[in-house]
């Protein structure tokens, strides 16, 4: 599969289906790989070529020194892109991806289909909440946080029933390197997407997690009343609603990305 160098950072990227399909990109949330997107591969193959890539600092791709900012992170899908020759997509992004697909839909509208913003928020007031992660993660390493996450990421009832995607994916999540952790956390805990909302010039659907602690359901619909003609699905799911609830996220993106 393909390293392709963006703005400086070698970026992993994994190209499955045919060259005549339409491309869609998955992209992850904080903290996680490509592979958070395994369980998509198969129903979403049958209608699109898939594009999945670690962002700096994550898996297989490079890691630079930060500070990073979401404008950087969104021009390294750009540049994946345009390193696959990919001229217009359309886009999954979930928490973190979703904060790139805004700014991308707001500055980069020509290059994009459609797209679907899931479990995610345009701003975080709440910095003192972030700094505290942080300074947790800085002085005790990533996997410290492991278990905390688990419980913001997934309903209990989800942790009591499936053990072992809760492991997988704390596992993930744990093997995430410090420094690319930290960059990341900060260019989210920064950003604040608010005004360029009503830039966002492509068709799109916002997933909202009905018991999603990290990015409430208030953020969503926000979201959601700001991008014009944005619609919105209610998913009954905690924060990485795509492994939670696979079938009606599933359905939900298809959907959407499919009607004619």
């Amino acid at each position: 599969m393909p390293t392709i160098e963006a703005n400086g950072c070698p970026i992993h990227v994994e190209v499955e289906g045919p060259d005549g399909m339409p491309s869609l990109i998955l992209s992850n949330s904080l903290g996680t790989t490509l592979h958070m997107w395994d369980g998509q591969v198969a129903p979403f193959r049958k209608h699109f070529r898939l594009v999945r890539f670690d962002r700096r600092g994550h898996g297989r791709s490079g890691l630079t020194k930060g500070p990073y900012s979401m404008e950087l992170l969104a021009r390294d899908v750009l540049a994946i892109m345009d390193g696959l020759g990919i001229r217009k997509a359309n886009w999954c992004g979930l928490s973190m991806g979703g904060m790139e697909g805004m700014w991308l839909g707001a500055n980069a509208p020509e290059r994009f289909e459609r797209m679907v913003l899931s479990n995610t928020s345009s701003y975080f007031a709440d910095k003192k909440g972030w700094n505290d992660r942080l300074a947790l993660v800085r002085d005790k390493g990533v996997p410290a946080f492991a278990a905390t996450n688990m419980e913001r990421w997934f309903t209990k009832g989800f942790r009591e029933r499936d053990p072992r995607a809760i492991a997988g994916m704390a596992a993930m999540f744990a093997a995430t390197p410090l420094e690319g952790y930290l960059a990341c956390a900060e260019a989210v805990r920064d950003m604040d997407h608010r005004d360029l909302l009503a830039r966002v010039k492509v068709p799109t659907l916002v997933i909202i997690g009905r018991h999603d602690p990290a990015t409430v359901p208030e953020a969503g619909e926000y979201i959601c009343n700001h991008i014009p003609g944005a619609e919105h699905f209610i998913i009954d799911a905690a924060h990485i609603s795509n492994i939670e609830q696979p079938q009606q996220f599933n359905d939900a993106v298809l959907n959407f990305l499919t009607r004619r």
